[in-house]
């Protein structure tokens, strides 16, 4: 199953994990209105499935591939929502409320129906990590074994949970498709830097059922090139 993919820079596979859920969206950046979803889970969105489950500040996750399980089917799904909001503190300390019914709007969403991915990635070292990639792997594994998380992961979003296990056999589907540009990274800026926050991007693929990811994606400056 993982025979394909690249090995890390100790020559050792990827991990991998299987997550499902009912619905998802994985909202396009560039569909700021009304929310469309990519058709199928994203680098950044396998990213927070990964971290849910098992995250240390000694290292970072990089997936290298995500396999569809099950077809691709959308939904459509509208809602009433609210556009004032209130931050904790002003909620906690001031007693601000939220006027729902004068703040309410009509949103539509195009989501995703029933969907099941294979996620591989590999734990790649921060510079301050005082234990090697093999044990942080081990620790994966026995967590996911466990169905342990620090939170529920989603897909996507919250509203959509996410459900984990381990990988089995089952085929990815038969599809080959041009997804188009997708999202490949978020770059928050450190602490006390004034730069903004970046993204990044791929040209996405699905062949026989198997997004590849890069390592590194395009940001927007290098747009031109895709």
């Amino acid at each position: 199953m993982t025979q394909e993919l690249p090995v890390s820079s100790e020559g050792a596979p990827p991990v991998s994990v299987q997550v499902w859920g009912p619905g998802a969206l994985f909202t396009r950046p560039e569909l700021k209105v009304e929310r469309v979803s990519y058709p199928m889970m994203t680098p950044t969105a396998a990213i927070g499935v990964l971290e849910a489950i098992f995250w240390k500040p000694e290292f970072d996750w990089r997936p290298v591939a995500i396999d569809v399980l099950n077809p691709i089917r959308q939904f459509t799904q509208r809602r009433n929502e609210t556009i004032d909001l209130a931050s904790v503190a002003d909620a906690a300390l001031r007693g601000r409320r939220v006027d729902t019914a004068e703040n309410r709007t009509q949103r539509n969403s195009v989501c995703l129906r029933d969907v099941s991915y294979r996620i591989h990635a590999h734990v790649e070292l921060r510079e301050h990590a005082t234990k090697k990639a093999a044990a942080y792997r081990d620790q994966f594994r026995r967590r996911v074994e466990r169905g342990q998380c620090f939170h529920q992961p989603y897909l996507g979003t919250r509203e959509f949970t996410a459900y984990f296990g381990m990988p089995d056999d089952r085929p990815a589907i038969a599809v080959d498709a041009d997804l188009g540009v997708m999202l490949h990274g978020v770059r928050h800026p450190k602490k006390g830097d004034k730069s903004t926050v970046t993204f990044s991007w791929f040209t996405a693929r699905l062949e026989r059922g198997r997004l590849h990811v890069p390592r590194s994606g395009i940001t927007s400056a290098g747009m031109g090139a895709l």
